[in-house]
């Protein structure tokens, strides 16, 4: 049903038949809801009320709008911006924000009057699918609006990843080149990298740069001397697709249109063409395998090779390392036989001085006992001359 009001909540209905109802009446009135949940048996929908007042489960809940915002998810990204389509040339700025309004504050709005379309970012991407689903088509100044997710301009495609890589990982790797809003590694259906990724940024400036520097030199993310390759995300409208009301009614359009769907039947020009283009998708198909199988093998090749190599490189790292470390202790044998040389000269020296003090000190007794000697000689003989004199 058309929401007419300030969005401020969202009901998710449980029972049945009341969820019947209420698809029947879709598109109309609240009183024409009422009167079909009322012809099916059930109770209108009552005011929203608090959880704690509502027990019975079998009548649905509610939420708040502002629980739509994800623990952690960043405010308006380019994911949360949409583009509208087909708008009244006479349009102003104001009419296109009051237009949605009720889907909280934008923070970008650019109105082409000229061209007919314009650009709007919303506080999330919940906000911004609502208001795609309840707008789209909605007439204004009798022109069906078209809205749909404006293109991600900034996003960009990650190949070679390896499977120890994480979102937070691909989000820190790539955060040097500039703001990112959201990075996510591809799994498949049972939880397992496949080796891909998407990096989204704020702004289109960080994404050309990551786009040029990654193109240019080797950006590793692990150990393994496998550089990522980036390119530009090959963006596809997988939600909306192409309607019929969206197609261009040319002549090619009702030459097509003039035969319905159908198997073709054998022995007719149908079927003799049907089989030539399946033969020749079968013969794609069978040289898309055999070129994925060469680049399987070469990759394999590759792998072992590196394998090898890195084992040998971690050899020749051990052995560089041992030559340093031989050479080190040649080193410090030297200084330690230097040391020691130096050591034992110094105590031959000190040996050297010791010895002659010692001969020094035995030269001086020797000559201090000799003077002494000298000075008791000299008394003794004159005396000696004197008594002889006398006599």
């Amino acid at each position: 049903m058309m929401l007419r009001g300030n969005l401020k909540q969202v009901r998710i209905e449980k029972n049945p038949a009341r969820l019947r109802a209420l698809e029947s009446a879709a598109g109309e009135s609240e009183p024409a809801a009422a009167m079909a949940l009322a012809l099916a048996g059930e109770p209108a929908p009552p005011a929203p009320v608090p959880p704690e007042d509502h027990p019975d489960e079998e009548m649905g809940f509610t939420i708040d709008i502002k629980s739509f915002l994800k623990p952690g998810e960043k405010t308006y990204t380019q994911r949360c911006r949409l583009f509208v389509g087909n708008l009244p040339t006479d349009i102003t700025e104001e009419d296109f924000k009051r237009l949605f309004e009720r889907y909280g504050e934008p923070s970008e709005v650019f109105i082409n009057r000229d061209r007919g379309f314009g650009f709007i970012r919303l506080e999330s991407r919940t906000l911004a699918e609502i208001a795609k689903a309840e707008l789209d088509g909605t007439i204004l100044k009798s022109r069906p609006l078209r809205i749909r997710f404006a293109t991600h301009g900034a996003a960009l495609t990650v190949k070679n990843l390896s499977p120890v890589v994480s979102n937070e990982l691909l989000e820190q790797a790539f955060s040097q080149f500039g703001p990112v809003e959201k990075a996510v590694v591809v799994v498949d259906d049972r939880g397992r990298a496949t080796g891909k990724g998407f990096v989204e940024f704020a702004a289109k400036p960080p994404a050309r740069k990551a786009l040029e520097r990654c193109g240019d030199g080797a950006f590793l993310l692990t150990t393994t001397p496998r550089p990522v390759i980036v390119e530009p995300m090959e963006q596809f409208d997988d939600e909306d697709g192409l309607p019929e009301k969206l197609m261009q009614k040319t002549q090619q359009y009702h030459k097509e249109r003039e035969q319905p769907p159908r198997f073709a039947q054998p022995g007719t020009f149908e079927f003799e063409y049907a089989s030539r283009w399946k033969a020749l998708d079968e013969m794609e198909k069978q040289q898309r395998e055999q070129v994925d199988r060469n680049i399987r093998e070469a990759k394999e090749k590759l792998e072992a090779e590196m394998e090898a190599a890195r084992h040998e490189h971690q050899l020749m790292l051990m052995r560089q390392d041992l030559m340093r470390r031989q050479e080190e202790l040649r080193r410090l044998e030297e200084l330690r036989n230097q040391e020691l040389q130096k050591r034992k000269q110094i105590q031959l020296r000190h040996e050297e001085e010791h010895r002659r003090r010692e001969e020094e000190m035995i030269r001086h007794r020797e000559q201090e006992e000799l003077r002494r000697q000298q000075e008791g000689f000299k008394p003794n003989y004159m005396e000696n001359e004197g008594e002889r004199k006398h006599g």
